[in-house]
């Protein structure tokens, strides 16, 4: 089949469209046949091998998984002896293992029933993106301020409309060419941090990918807000942006503010949640960019760069 692959670390270009074997299902496997991947920031960690501590996890020298990828919008092709919840022909969504492919292999516990309303390639801008904003928006309730940094992004874009659904005044951070998307998907307030600084007070931060100190941002939430960190970059190699996470689990316990430094796994029940969400029309993906299988090397540099709004997604014919 034909797939991305990767045989070591570096920049976009160590990544090359290339035949592989067609993946064969365990017992407790599904093999999909997929229509579209999405693209985060866990595929550019894997590409780059940074920070060099998360070689311990991704593989010393090399990949352990040649091909990357882990959202997926696909069709069951077949599955294992174990598995009894899908079956051939069932259009899916979740999250895989080397999604850039005709093929992937998936765990039943990660994937759910497609959104009906959504195409492949709408579905497969989901799941990473979606769950993570779900568990970060958590219960808002009417009337509450939330503010949302890196509004434009994957996980910013559903963070955005998940807040907003649940009756909260969003405020999103962003760029100028951002800030239309940002609005568009139901932020009352664009702060433009190219312009202007962060400014009010907020019951809720979701902080995506940042690297303003922990003191700046606990400093805009009310005597008993809440602080949820996603992802990080910037820091050393070795590191990376880990020390934000590690020093908000530190202090939780000395503050009435919660911080929460959220590591997510994909799981059925979310990607239930999600559909029906968006299938009642309170929830869309915003797909920013789409690009050929051939063409992924350039849309993980896209977005490393920060440019491209939403969520960027691979199409596999």
């Amino acid at each position: 089949m034909k797939a991305i692959v990767q045989d070591e670390y570096g920049p976009p270009h160590v990544l090359s469209l290339g035949e592989v074997p067609t993946p064969t299902p365990g017992a407790g496997d599904v093999l999909i046949r997929v229509h579209a991947a999405g693209v985060d920031y866990g595929v550019w960690h894997i590409m780059t091998g940074l920070p060099l501590i998360g070689r311990l996890g991704f593989g010393l020298r090399r990949p352990r998984n040649r091909v990357p990828g882990m959202d997926v919008a696909g069709v069951v092709e077949s599955v294992g002896t174990k598995v009894t919840a899908f079956r051939p022909g069932d259009e899916v969504y979740g999250a895989a293992t080397g999604t850039y492919a005709q093929f992937a292999l998936a765990r039943p516990g990660k994937l759910a029933r497609k959104p009906a309303n959504l195409s492949f390639t709408e579905a497969a801008a989901v799941p990473v993106s979606g769950v993570t904003a779900l568990r970060a928006v958590g219960q808002v309730t009417a009337g509450e301020k939330v503010l949302v940094i890196g509004a434009g992004g994957g996980v910013g874009s559903f963070a955005t409309q998940l807040a907003a659904a649940g009756g909260a005044h969003v405020t999103g951070v962003c760029s100028t060419a951002k800030a239309d998307l940002v609005r568009s998907l139901g932020a009352q307030a664009v702060i433009d941090y190219t312009r202007e600084p962060l400014t009010g007070t907020y019951d809720l931060i979701i902080d995506i990918a940042g690297i303003r100190p922990l003191t700046q941002l606990r400093g805009l939430l009310t005597e008993r807000g809440r602080l949820a960190l996603v992802g990080g970059e910037g820091g050393g190699r070795w590191f990376g942006g880990l020390g934000r996470p590690l020093a908000a689990r530190l202090i939780t316990p000395f503050t009435r503010h919660r911080l929460d430094a959220l590591i997510v796994l994909t799981r059925t029940a979310d990607l239930d949640a999600l559909r029906d969400l968006i299938e009642a029309g309170s929830v869309r993906p915003a797909v920013g960019r789409t690009y050929p299988l051939a063409e992924a090397p350039t849309a993980v540099g896209d977005l490393a760069a920060g440019n491209a709004p939403g969520k960027l997604v691979i199409t596999v014919d």
